[in-house]
């Protein structure tokens, strides 16, 4: 496995011995139903009997919608107004 999935030599270095199958899939799971019962006050339960696109809904819902980066254009204004000396 490479170490840009988290098996890697850092990985293991930092953290043991890479997941076994499903392993990683429980932890993922588990922290995000922790954060789903922070951010929505949803209960175990809740979270478990959602299907993602609910979840991606109440996620849309909370960070908004995406704002586009700035384009070449803008960005040389910004740096001509706002000079950094």
């Amino acid at each position: 496995m490479s170490a840009s999935r988290g098996a890697g030599p850092l990985h293991r270095a930092a953290h043991g011995p890479p997941p076994r199958a499903g392993e990683e899939f429980a932890e993922r799971a588990a922290l995000l139903a922790g954060q789903a019962g922070v951010a929505f006050g949803w209960a175990p339960e809740a979270f478990w009997r959602a299907t993602p696109a609910e979840l991606m809904a109440l996620v849309r819902a909370v960070m908004g919608e995406a704002v586009a980066p700035p384009d070449r254009e803008t960005i040389a204004k910004l740096m001509e107004a706002y000079p950094d000396g």
